[in-house]
C-alpha cells in the first residue's frame, strides 16, 4: 500500500499542494517500521548523534551538496545575503541570512507575525482543541514548558505551531514587539519533527530539547516562543540580547541543519488569528507561510 502523501495549503497560492520530503524514505523506514523505530530509539534520537551529522554538515567538504540542493529543491537563490558559491560548508547554506526586504513585516501595532517560514497550525484555545495534527494527539502546556506557573499563565491561551522542513530558511524571529527574558533550555532526546514522526507521536514536541523564552509585549501580554530541536538539529542558536527591546520581525535566532518547529503561546484573550490560519487548521491542515506575514490581530487593535 502506498504511503499517504502529507497535504497543505499554501497560503499564497490559495491552494493544496503536496509535500515534498526531505529524507522521506528514510523517515518513512525510521518511524512507521518496527526495525526503524528501533534504531531511532537506541541511536537516532540521541544528542551525540545530532553533533556528529551536524559536524559532518560544518566540514568544509560539505560545501559540494549546496548547488545539488539548491537544484534539487528549486530554492530562489536572488533571496539569499550570501553567493551560494561563498558558503564554506553546507550548514552556512542551511542557516544563511536572506537579503534586507525578503520578508516583508506586516505593518501595524496590533499585528502579529509569523515567526518563521514553514508550515502553521493554530489553536485559538489550546484547552479546547480536539487534536493537533491527527483528531485526538495533544500534551499539555506544563509539559511543554516544564513549568507549571509558567503554564498556568497560558491557560486557555492560543498556540501556533510552526514546522519548518530542512528546505526552509532556518533563522527564526520574534513574532511580536517587546522585551524579551532570558532563554531557558529545557533538556530531552532529539526525535524528528517531520509530519511523517509527529503523526504517529506527537509527543515528540514534548520529549525533545527545546528552548523557552517569554516575551512581554506591550500590545499582546506575555508571549511565550519556543523553539524545539531535532534529529539532526546541532544547534538552537539566539542571536538576541535578553532585556533589550525588540521589534516584530527581529531576528531572534537560527537552527543548525535539520528541520526544526517553533511554537508560539499567547494568554488567553489577547490574540486573534487570521481566519484563514483558523479555517485550515480546524482541518487538521497546515498553511504554508513566510515568516512576517500576519498571524492575528490584538483584541484591541
Amino acid at each position: 500500500m502506498a504511503a499517504a502523501p502529507i497535504r497543505y495549503y499554501h497560503r499564497a497560492r490559495a491552494q493544496e499542494e503536496t509535500e515534498e520530503i526531505f529524507g522521506e524514505r528514510w523517515l518513512r523506514f525510521a518511524y512507521e517500521h518496527p526495525v526503524g523505530r528501533l534504531a531511532v530509539w537506541l541511536l537516532a534520537r540521541r544528542v551525540l548523534f545530532s553533533r556528529w551529522y551536524g559536524y559532518r554538515m560544518s566540514r568544509p567538504a560539505s560545501a559540494r551538496l549546496i548547488l545539488p540542493f539548491i537544484a534539487r529543491y528549486n530554492l530562489d537563490v536572488d533571496e539569499f545575503a550570501t553567493s551560494p558559491f561563498r558558503f564554506e560548508h553546507f550548514n552556512a547554506f542551511f542557516y544563511r541570512a536572506l537579503r534586507p526586504g525578503c520578508r516583508p513585516i506586516a505593518p501595524g501595532e496590533g499585528v502579529a507575525v509569523l515567526p518563521a517560514d514553514g508550515r502553521h497550525l493554530v489553536f485559538p484555545d489550546v484547552d479546547a482543541a480536539d487534536g493537533f495534527y491527527v483528531k485526538g494527539a495533544r500534551f499539555s502546556l506544563a509539559e511543554l514548558l516544564d513549568d507549571a506557573d509558567l503554564a498556568a499563565r497560558f491557560a486557555g491561551g492560543a498556540m501556533v505551531i510552526s514546522r519548518l522542513c530542512p528546505v526552509d530558511y532556518h533563522r527564526f524571529h520574534f513574532p511580536v514587539a517587546g522585551v524579551p527574558g532570558e532563554p531557558r533550555r529545557v533538556q530531552g532526546w532529539l526525535y524528528s519533527v517531520s509530519p511523517i514522526a509527529l503523526r504517529r507521536r506527537l509527543r515528540y514536541l514534548v520529549e525533545n530539547q527545546r528552548e523557552v523564552t517569554l516575551v512581554e509585549s506591550p500590545a499582546f501580554g506575555p508571549v511565550a516562543v519556543l523553539e524545539v530541536g531535532a534529529t539532526n538539529v546541532g544547534s538552537i542558536l539566539q542571536s538576541f540580547v535578553p532585556g533589550r527591546p525588540v521589534a516584530k520581525g527581529d531576528e531572534k535566532g537560527l537552527f543548525a541543519f535539520g528541520g526544526s518547529c517553533v511554537i508560539t503561546l499567547f494568554a488567553r484573550g489577547r490574540i486573534r488569528f487570521d481566519a484563514d490560519l483558523v479555517a485550515q487548521s480546524s482541518r487538521h491542515l497546515e498553511t504554508y507561510a513566510r515568516m512576517g506575514e500576519s498571524l492575528g490581530t490584538a483584541p484591541s487593535a
